[in-house]
C-alpha cells in the first residue's frame, strides 16, 4: 500500500531527472493550477456569473461560452512567436510572463466591476481565455520538444499534463461552489489572479537556453517558411485524415452543458442543485477524470490508436444516456435519488471522455517537425478547438430551436438525445485514424521534403530504436523519431 502511494511521487522523480525540475514545475503550474484548479473554480463561477449576474438565457451563455474560447483556435499564431520571435534571447519565458499579466489585468476587470456590459464582459473573457491559451501553447512547444527528444517519454508527459489537471480540477471544483455561495461569481473570478501570478513564477524559474544573435529582420521570411511546412505537412493524408476524424468527433458531441446547468438548479422543474452541490458534483467529475487519466497510463497506453477510440467513442454515447434517464427523472422511478445520480452521471462522462482524449494527445506530441514544435502542436490542437467551438454554436442553436430557456425545460431531453446520437456517427469515420500503437514513433526521416505518401512509409517501431546504439538518448533522434505510415493527430484540453 504504501508503495502504491510513493509511485506518483517517484514517477515524478524520474522525469524530474530526466527533464529538468523546471519543466515538470511549469507542466504542473500550467495545467495544475492554472488550467486544472483555476479552470475549476473560473468554470463554476463564470456559469453563475452569466445566470446570476448577466441574466442571460442558456442559448445566449453558451453562444458566449463559444466567443470566449476563440482564443483556443488562433495557438497557432502563439506558436509561431514561441519558436521564431524570442524576447531578449529567450522563446518561452517571455510568453509565460506575457500570459500572466493579459489574466491578472482581465480577472481584475471582471471582479471589480459590478454593472459590466455583456459585450465588454464578453471581451474580458476572452482576454482571460487568451492569457490561459498563451501560457497552454508555451508548455505544449516544450512538451512536443520533450517528446521528439524523449519519444519513450512521450505517453508520460501527457499522462503528467493529465494527472495534473484533473487532480487540480478536483481541488478547484471542490471547494467553488462554497467559495461562490460566500463570494458570489465575480469574488471567485478575482481569485484566479493567484495562478496567474503563478504562471509569472514559471516565467521567471524556467530552465531555457538563451538564443544568441536574433536578426528580428528575418522574422518574415521565417514566419513564411514555417507556414510553409505546415502546409507541406497538412497535405499529406497521414495529418490530414486523422485531423478530420477529431474534428467530427468534438462537433458532433454537441456542447449543451448550458442548458444542464441551468436544469440543474431550477427549483421547479430540476433537482433544484445549490451552489455548494454544483461545485461537489463537478469535482466529482474531476475525479472521474482522473480515473481516465490513470486507467489510460495503466492499462490503455500501448493498445492501438483505432482501438482504443472505437471503444471510447461507443462508450461517450452510452454515458451520455445517463443524461437522459435523468432529465426524464427515470432515476426515481428507479429509486435512485438525485443527488447520488448526479454524481455517477459526470463521473462517468468524464472517465469516458478522458479515455477518447489522451490517446490523441500522445498522438499529436508525435507529430510535430523540428524547430516548429510549438506551433504544429497548436495547429493541431485549435482543429480540436474548433470542433468544440462548433460543437458549442450548434448545441447554443439547438437549445434555442427547441425553446429551452432559463425557466422552461420541457424539450430539453430532445437535445440530449439528439446529442447522443450524433456521437456515433464519428465511428463510420475511424478509418481515418491510424491503426499504428501508441509507442510506434511517428513521421519518418525527410517527411517534410516530401516523403509523405503512405507507400513510402513504413512504420518505425519500438524495437527499431532499441537496436540504434542509443542515438535516441544521445540526441541524435532526427533518424528514429518521424514515424509512420498513416499516422498523424491531434490535439486537447
Amino acid at each position: 500500500m504504501l508503495d502504491q502511494i510513493k509511485l506518483p511521487f517517484t514517477w515524478i522523480k524520474t522525469l524530474s531527472n530526466e527533464l529538468h525540475w523546471s519543466f515538470i514545475y511549469g507542466v504542473i503550474i500550467t495545467y495544475g493550477i492554472c488550467q486544472g484548479f483555476g479552470g475549476g473554480l473560473g468554470g463554476v463561477a463564470t456559469d453563475f456569473y452569466w445566470k446570476d449576474v448577466q441574466l442571460l438565457q442558456p442559448s445566449s451563455a453558451q453562444f458566449y461560452d463559444g466567443i470566449t474560447n476563440v482564443p483556443w483556435m488562433v495557438k497557432p499564431v502563439w506558436g509561431l512567436f514561441t519558436d521564431l520571435v524570442p524576447v531578449l534571447g529567450f522563446r518561452r519565458r517571455p510568453y509565460f510572463i506575457m500570459s500572466a499579466v493579459l489574466g491578472v489585468i482581465s480577472t481584475l476587470t471582471l471582479s471589480l466591476h459590478n454593472k459590466l456590459p455583456v459585450k465588454l464582459a464578453v471581451l474580458m473573457l476572452t482576454l482571460q481565455s487568451w492569457g490561459v491559451a498563451i501560457s497552454d501553447v508555451t508548455i505544449d512547444a516544450l512538451v512536443a520538444r520533450n517528446s521528439v527528444t524523449y519519444p519513450a517519454l512521450a505517453a508520460d508527459m501527457q499522462s503528467l499534463c493529465g494527472f495534473s489537471a484533473s487532480l487540480g480540477g478536483l481541488l478547484g471544483f471542490s471547494i467553488s461552489g462554497l467559495l461562490v455561495h460566500a463570494m458570489g461569481p465575480q469574488g471567485v473570478i478575482g481569485l484566479l489572479c493567484i495562478p496567474f501570478a503563478l504562471i509569472f513564477s514559471v516565467g521567471m524559474l524556467l530552465k531555457e537556453t538563451k538564443v544568441p544573435n536574433i536578426s528580428y529582420n528575418q522574422v518574415s521570411e521565417k514566419f513564411l517558411q514555417a507556414g510553409k511546412s505546415m502546409w507541406s505537412a497538412l497535405k499529406c493524408p497521414q495529418i490530414w485524415r486523422p485531423c478530420v476524424y477529431m474534428y467530427l468527433s468534438l462537433t458532433l458531441s454537441l456542447d449543451i452543458s448550458v442548458g444542464m446547468f441551468y436544469w440543474y438548479t431550477d427549483p421547479t422543474v430540476g433537482p433544484n442543485f445549490s451552489e455548494g452541490f454544483i461545485g461537489f458534483i463537478y469535482s466529482i467529475g474531476s475525479v472521474g477524470s482522473l480515473l481516465g487519466v490513470l486507467l489510460y497510463q495503466t492499462k490503455l497506453k500501448d493498445h492501438p490508436f483505432r482501438n482504443i477510440l472505437f471503444w471510447a467513442q461507443l462508450l461517450s454515447c452510452l454515458s451520455g444516456m445517463l443524461d437522459l434517464i435523468f432529465i426524464l427523472r427515470l432515476n426515481l422511478i428507479l429509486h435512485i435519488p438525485d443527488r447520488f445520480f448526479a454524481v455517477i452521471d459526470i463521473c462517468t462522462s468524464k472517465l469516458v471522455g478522458n479515455l477518447k482524449w489522451m490517446p490523441l494527445l500522445v498522438l499529436s506530441s508525435k507529430l510535430c517537425p523540428n524547430g516548429i514544435e510549438g506551433t504544429f502542436y497548436a495547429l493541431l490542437m485549435s482543429i480540436d478547438n474548433a470542433g468544440l467551438l462548433s460543437s458549442s454554436w450548434i448545441g447554443s442553436i439547438l437549445l434555442h430551436f427547441l425553446n429551452v430557456t432559463r425557466d422552461e425545460f420541457g424539450n430539453l431531453w430532445i437535445a440530449v438525445f439528439v446529442r447522443n446520437l450524433l456521437r456515433l456517427v464519428p465511428l463510420a469515420f475511424l478509418f481515418l485514424v491510424p491503426e499504428s500503437c501508441q509507442n510506434d514513433v511517428i513521421l519518418p526521416e525527410g517527411f517534410l521534403e516530401g516523403n509523405c505518401n503512405n507507400d513510402d512509409i513504413e512504420l518505425v517501431s519500438n524495437d527499431f530504436r532499441d537496436d540504434n546504439d542509443g542515438d535516441m538518448m544521445n540526441g541524435n533522434i532526427e533518424d528514429l523519431t518521424r514515424v509512420d505510415s498513416e499516422s498523424v493527430s491531434l490535439i486537447e484540453r
